[in-house]
């Protein structure tokens, strides 16, 4: 296959999962998880999202990876 083609069938499925995910984005509980910080004081407010970053790295990880197995 050419590269065109492929890349472009490459970025419909990440459309199609980036979609999906604002779709279904309000059930899933991303920021809310245990290991994502929250400081809340009166005039200030710090918010460290470690376990979030750390689920969305893995995702992320095993899609490109799975992508590119199928080279």
């Amino acid at each position: 296959m050419e590269p065109l083609p492929r890349a472009l069938i490459l970025l419909g499925a990440v459309l199609i999962a980036l979609g999906l995910a604002f779709h279904f984005g309000g059930s899933l509980p991303l920021g809310r998880l245990p290991g994502d910080f929250r400081v809340e004081r009166p005039g200030f407010r710090l918010y460290v999202p470690i376990a979030t970053c750390a689920l969305v790295s893995i995702a992320l990880s095993i899609v490109l990876w799975l992508a590119s197995r199928f080279r």
